[in-house]
Parts: C-alpha cells; structure tokens; sequence
C-alpha cells in the first residue's frame, strides 16, 4: 500500500497536531461529562479520519506505462557558468549565444529523437526531462542564463557528472536497448581550486555525441548577472531609476573583475581546449571547436535517429481506499450536524420560553 496525499507530509501533520491536539484537549477537560465527552471523542475520530482520507491510501498494481524502444535519446549539457558569458563569440557575443544557435541546429539535425538538456554551474539541474517535443527543448534553451554573479564560487567542468549518471543509469533500467548519445557543451576552464573528475563513468551508457567548446585563446571579458532585474538601468548606489526609452539614462554594464590583480582590472575568460579534448577522450566521443556560422554537421556524422517504436503498456488499475474511511466519516459528520441542529433547537425554544 502507497500513499498519493492531496497535501505535503509536513502540511498533513501540521494540520493533525493542530485539529487532533484542540479535540484531545478538550476531551480531556470535559471527561466527567459523558455526553460533551462522547462529542469530543467523536470529532477526534473525525480528525483521524480526515487526516486517513487526505492521504489517499492506494493499493499499487502491476500495470506498465507505454515503453519507447528504439529511436535515440539526446542528452544535451551545458556550462552556464559565468565564464560561458565571455564576450568573445563572434562580434563580442557571449559565449552562451553560440550554445543556443547549436543546440538549435543539433535539434533539427536530430528530428525524431528524445531530448534532455542539462545546465550545470553550482550545482547540475536537469532543465528538461527527455521528451520528443522539440519546441519545449528549445524553449528552455533560448532563456538560458549564465549563473548568478553572487552566488558564484569558482567552476569545474565536471559537476555534471553525478547527475548525468543517476539519469543514464535510470534511463537504461527503463529502456535497455535504447541508444543514447550526449553533446558537451562548454569552455573547458576549471576556476575550482582541485582537479576535474573523470567522465568515462558515463562512456558505458553511450553511443555516441560530441564535445563543443566555446571560446578564444584571447579570451573575452564577463558582464556581471545579478538576477532577472535589468541592472543597467538606474543608479543602484542611490535607488534611483532610469527611463529604459532614453538611450542616455542608461548605465554601462559591468563587468566581473579580476581581484587577484595588483590593480582593478576586468577578468577574462579563455578556452581550455586541452581540457575539453580530455573529456572528449573520456566519454569516448569527437571534440569540435566551435566558431560563430559553421554548421553543426560535423558533430552529427554517424548518428543515426532511427526508427521510434512504442510499446503499449497495461492500463494501470491502482485500487485507493480513501472512499472506505469517508463512509464513518460521513455518519460522524450526521451525528455532529444532529447534535448542532438539537442544540440549536434547545436554545431557540429556551429563548422563547423567556420571551413569553
């Protein structure tokens, strides 16, 4: 037996602690009244009952969802640490610009397949579950964002690893003849005071991908990120705003700064293509550097959609039991509306008695 409730745990207890605390309270207080007595006692049941009813007891069974097999499932990672916002992709765009234009062409080179994306920068999210809706993909890769400036705390190039692997290992359980590929999509620079770990971990599970870098050996300066505020309007020093329609009530952005200089200075950001070429070598794949207007092709050779079936599963038939409880629920409520409705009378005739 499972429980499906329709609130949180901690909301359910919550609200047991406070309507069965108030019932036993007052049963206590009123125990040498037998008949106020049996009232409280009655709506603690009442109470316990409820709190049953709301967790829905439900009885599993054995039935299966539909299964995909064949086909292929992408997982697409990116780095969206504040380095990927380097400003050196083609006419000082941000690097992560140049993810988005090939994590496009990757999804329409790729037609047919399931796709997952991944971000990592603090900690690894899986932004999108694999799903075969294409416009989803790309509706939450146009809104990437580089990390919050504040919260960043330096980056390594393999916080995505854990989590990769939880997924693939689920995704293989489900699906074990599925084949599945991953796109690596970063600058390879580790900003984290220790060594990057290994990704041959997640070789086993693949069949294929690329690794794609972004970046100049030049390197390229970071504007500062503090959220979804437009920052470069108004002065934030004194609170005051600016007019976004007036070209010369705008601030310039800023920009990350280099605190290990002797003097103020922007930091730059640049490739590590070594880097990138190990990880490449781990997960067993090509690496390709990456240049504003060349195709995507290339990490594409030899990767083949196929043919997407669907397994029909068995309906699922799970059995809930909250409707046994709402039966003694329902004949208690009736005995407290008869009880209310009696008290109500008594009061109406006493009142008229006094009148008259």
């Amino acid at each position: 037996m499972i429980a499906n409730p329709v609130l949180p745990g901690w909301a359910l207890a919550l609200l047991g602690v406070v309507l069965g605390g108030f019932a036993l309270w007052r049963l206590i207080a009123v125990r040498r009244d037998r008949a106020l007595a049996l009232h409280w006692l009655a709506r603690l049941a009442m109470v316990a009952l409820l709190l049953v009813i709301a967790a829905r007891p439900t009885i599993p069974t054995d039935g299966q969802g539909p299964k995909a097999s064949g086909g292929l499932e992408v997982y697409v990672v990116v780095d969206t640490t504040s380095s990927m916002a380097a400003e050196d992709w083609g006419d000082a765009l941000p690097r992560l610009d140049g993810v988005k234009a090939d994590v496009e062409q990757l999804v329409d080179g790729l037609e047919g397949a399931q796709f997952s994306l991944v971000t990592f920068d603090a900690v690894a999210v899986q932004r999108v579950p694999l799903t075969s809706d294409s416009s989803a993909m790309m509706s939450a890769v146009s809104v990437l964002r580089q990390e919050i400036t504040t919260y960043s705390r330096g980056s390594s190039i393999d916080a995505a690893v854990p989590e990769l692997e939880q997924l693939l290992a689920d995704a293989k359980a489900l699906n074990p003849d599925q084949r599945r590929v991953l796109f690596y999509l970063g600058d390879g620079e580790q900003t984290a005071q220790v060594e990057p770990g290994s990704f041959e971990t997640l070789a086993p599970y693949l069949e294929g991908g690329a690794v794609l870098g972004y970046g100049t050996e030049a390197g390229g300066r970071m504007q500062e990120y503090f959220g979804e505020q437009p920052t470069q309007f108004g002065d934030t020093a004194t609170g005051e705003t600016a007019d976004p329609a007036d070209p010369t009530d705008l601030l310039p952005p800023t920009y990350i700064q280099d605190r290990s200089a002797a003097e103020p200075a922007d930091a730059l950001s640049r490739i590590d293509e070594a880097a990138l070429q190990t990880v490449a070598g781990q997960l067993g794949v090509q690496y390709l550097h990456r240049t504003a207007g060349a195709p995507v092709a290339p990490a594409l050779a030899g990767i083949d959609v196929g043919e997407l079936t669907v397994q029909e599963g068995e309906p699922d038939s799970a059995v809930e039991l909250y409707w046994v409880f709402v039966i003694p629920f329902g004949l208690l409520a009736l005995f407290e509306l008869y009880s209310v409705g009696g008290a109500l009378l008594e009061l109406r005739l006493s009142q008229a008695r006094r009148r008259s």
